[in-house]
């Protein structure tokens, strides 16, 4: 049976959940460690990723992100490439090193965030690593202890989470802090890994009409989430991908998308692509890089060996593109 694509987009939250291969150990040494979190910070400031939430342990890491201005599949081919190989160096190794592909789970954030940051910041006590959560507080590789303020970390957002439990910061940690011992007792939470009520066999009218209780459903472990929030996110996947098909039906690839671009902005093509620094060259440049990682999902890697810039010149370019697009009112498939 083929794997389900990835679900994502600009701003959605997503929980991840890296394991090692047949569950081997990932992490041998706090070198092995800091490597991880040293490509991690990289990599979610070139493209304004947001982190809420991580932990590793010895065979797996969970982390808790904020898409950006590249894919979450485009942050985590840099992070886990980079790191394998970095890793299978160090230890005198070879072969692959993680589990099949990583799993993340859209998630419903007003309901599911705070639930997983503390899940997530957990996981070192439920490992073993630490054996009381006063232990966990100083624990050096997972955020909670940057969020309680016993350690600094500049690329966590920490005020995001604490603004949840007050307004002063001192009393919203000691809050945080009661919220997340309340969840020791819970013990493991199967229930935060995905699964939400999903997908009806007879397509998404049929399953508006009928309710839950005349059709069969099943889960789907790409998202976390209430029935009205998994059905919209899945409605606008499946908009998403058919918007991906009607682009590549008529012929749409970074070639005629340069063309696109430059009759909007009047220039050539290759001019489209090519460096300078003239201002209508880097607009026209932006929504191109825009429309390239956006509509077509193209990489960064692929966008930066063309035109021949660096991956955070593209996320910048990408970004920009957005608001130049949005400005403009143009879209990349014009209205018939």
């Amino acid at each position: 049976m083929p794997r389900k694509a990835r679900i994502d987009a600009p701003g959605a939250l997503q929980h991840i959940i890296i394991r090692g291969i047949e569950r081997k150990r990932i992490f041998f040494n706090d070198g092995d460690r800091n490597d991880f979190l040293d490509r991690l910070e990289d990599i979610l400031k070139d493209t304004s990723t947001s982190c809420y939430a991580w932990a590793l342990i010895p065979n797996h890491v969970h982390l808790l992100l904020r898409t950006g201005t590249v894919p979450i599949a485009t942050v985590m081919r840099r992070l886990l490439t980079g790191y394998a190989v970095s890793f299978n160096r160090r230890h005198n190794r070879h072969g692959q090193l993680f589990q099949n592909r990583y799993k993340s789970i859209l998630c419903q954030e007003e309901r599911y965030l705070l639930q997983l940051v503390r899940y997530i910041h957990l996981n070192p006590f439920r490992s073993g690593l630490v054996g009381s959560y006063e232990s966990l507080c100083f624990f050096r590789y997972s955020g909670h202890s940057v969020i309680v303020g016993k350690r600094k970390n500049d690329w966590q957002e920490v005020d995001d989470v604490l603004r949840y439990f007050g307004s002063g910061k001192g009393s919203a940690r000691r809050r945080y802090g009661s919220f997340v011992q309340e969840g020791i007792e819970e013990g493991r939470r199967p229930d935060l890994v995905g699964g939400g009520l999903i997908r009806s066999i007879g397509g998404w009218e049929a399953l508006k009409e009928t309710g839950t209780g005349k059709m069969r459903l099943k889960g789907d472990e790409r998202i976390l989430g209430e029935s009205e929030f998994v059905l919209e996110v899945l409605k606008t996947s499946e908009e998403a991908f058919e918007r991906k098909y009607t682009l590549k039906a008529r012929g749409y690839d970074l070639q005629s998308l340069a063309a696109r671009v430059g009759a909007l902005f009047q220039m050539d093509p290759e001019t489209v692509c090519s460096p300078g620094r003239y201002e209508e060259r880097i607009k026209a440049r932006s929504v191109f890089c825009y429309w390239a990682v956006r509509e077509l999902g193209e990489s960064a890697t692929r966008l930066a060996n063309k035109l021949r810039i660096s991956q955070p010149a593209v996320s910048m370019s990408v970004r920009r593109g957005e608001e130049i697009v949005k400005d403009m009112g143009i879209e990349l498939l014009p209205k018939e």
